[in-house]
């Protein structure tokens, strides 16, 4: 599925990609960035180098170590930050504001490896720029950025993603994620390196307009759009065919906590379900699991609700293929790449429209559900239902759209050639950005 890189790249140009999070066989951050970091191999003259975990995972995509990557052992200080986590969270799946402040704490020890490995080559002028890819979180000072300016060798820093405020009307649902720390999130500005990383950074890609907007106005000139998700055609290789018709089939994937709407999505559906008129698939796991296999049992809706539990990334194409519709009413969603998955299989995303999934979701691709209140949103999800359930057509008329859309825009290709361009107008070999500004971002 992963070929090593091509052995007559498309590029000559030399980029340093850092990517502490890389990994093929996991899943979120981890699997973003490999997806891009081995994108830009592919295209590029480029190095990776990433944290030891991920060694064997890569050696096994057929990437050769040392001529197409670096292993940095760091694990004195991950360790230590996993069981600091491991003890305050209490339970996994929860605090993830937490974690993230944890993990920043104890990324600088694997910059300065980094630098210890690498520094005379940039300073040899080994490579043409370097690019921190992972970590996403715009909470993480990045040493290398002034180490870089100051040997004349351009650092991009991003996509960075994170940090979407807490809608006011799911404080409740904020406290039961315990993200106490949410609270005084902007406190990383205090941080070590925090002006330095980006007052050093060339340029600053941002995954999504929040992000941006947490920018310091001196930085925001710096900082250009880029989603941090996309799609591997190989790993969503199948198609839906079905033409939408009653009962309509609705997929949700996602952990099943509060934020993320599973229990929303089911309020929405009942009467729909009572009536036979839906279908309603819900893959994935967490605190929320029982809450809904009791309702479920409640409503006596066994034989149209299905909760299968955690699927293998691999299969959920399948999933996604025999669905008319996927619904992620998220409320808190950074970057939302299920909804990429799901366009590129083509089944049209039906999505609360904030954060990440509000970005990449047109009404020619899918449907966009307006914020609000947890009835409110309930009540919206309800009467877009109810439309569809009136006109499944309308679903049909999005399919072709949405799969465009993901094969065109955002396969991982597709997001390399993009960088790729964006690197050579950091190297001044192009007149103007082809990535839009911050400002262009759409709401």
């Amino acid at each position: 599925m992963f070929p090593e890189p091509s052995a007559a790249p498309t590029s000559e140009l030399r980029p340093l990609l850092i990517a502490e999070a890389a990994n093929p066989e996991w899943v979120s951050v981890p699997l973003v960035g490999w997806s891009h970091a081995h994108a830009l191999l592919r295209k590029t003259r480029g190095h990776l180098v990433t944290q030891i975990r991920n060694r064997d995972a890569i050696l096994r995509a057929g990437l050769v170590e040392g001529r197409d990557f670096t292993a940095i052992d760091s694990e004195r200080s991950a360790r230590l930050a996993d069981r600091v986590a491991r003890l305050l969270r209490g339970k996994s799946g929860v605090a993830w504001t937490m974690v993230t402040a944890l993990q920043s704490l104890a990324y600088p020890h694997f910059e300065r490896l980094v630098w210890k490995q690498f520094g005379a080559r940039l300073r040899a002028g080994e490579f043409d720029l370097v690019h921190r890819i992972t970590p996403l979180s715009p909470t993480t000072p990045s040493s290398l950025a002034k180490r870089c300016a100051r040997i004349g060798v351009p650092f991009v820093l991003g996509p960075l993603n994170g940090g979407l405020p807490w809608p006011r009307a799911f404080d409740r649902e904020r406290r039961r994620e315990r993200e106490w720390l949410s609270y005084i999130r902007g406190a990383y500005k205090l941080m070590p390196g925090y002006r330095a990383t980006r007052a050093h950074a060339a340029a600053i890609l941002v995954a999504s307009r929040a992000t941006a907007e947490q920018m310091p106005e001196r930085a925001r000139s710096k900082c250009y759009y880029l989603p941090e998700n996309g799609i591997d055609p190989a790993r969503f290789a199948r198609r839906r065919t079905r033409t939408a018709k009653l009962p309509l089939r609705l997929i949700f994937i996602g952990r099943l906590v509060p934020y993320k709407g599973a229990d929303m999505l089911l309020e929405a559906a009942l009467p729909l379900l009572r009536a036979d008129a839906l279908r309603l698939e819900i893959v994935g796991d967490g605190p929320q699991m029982p809450e809904l296999r009791a309702t479920v049992e409640r409503e006596g809706l066994a034989e149209r609700v299905a909760l299968p539990g955690w699927v293998e990334h691999a299969r959920v194409q399948d999933r996604l293929v025999e669905a008319d519709l996927m619904v992620l009413p998220s409320i808190r969603e950074f970057g939302g790449g299920v909804v990429l998955e799901a366009m590129a299989v083509g089944v049209p995303p039906a999505v609360v429209a904030y954060g990440g999934p509000g970005e990449l979701v047109s009404d020619e691709v899918g449907f966009r559900i307006e914020l609000g209140t947890r009835a409110e949103i309930v009540a919206r999800v309800r009467a877009l239902l109810e439309r569809l359930v009136a006109d499944p057509a309308a679903i049909d008329r999005r399919a072709e759209p949405a799969w465009r859309c993901a094969h065109e825009r955002f396969s991982w290709s597709a997001k390399a050639e993009q960088t790729l361009s964006f690197y050579e107008w950091v190297l001044g070999k192009r007149a103007q950005s082809p990535l839009p500004a911050w400002s262009e971002i759409p709401r």
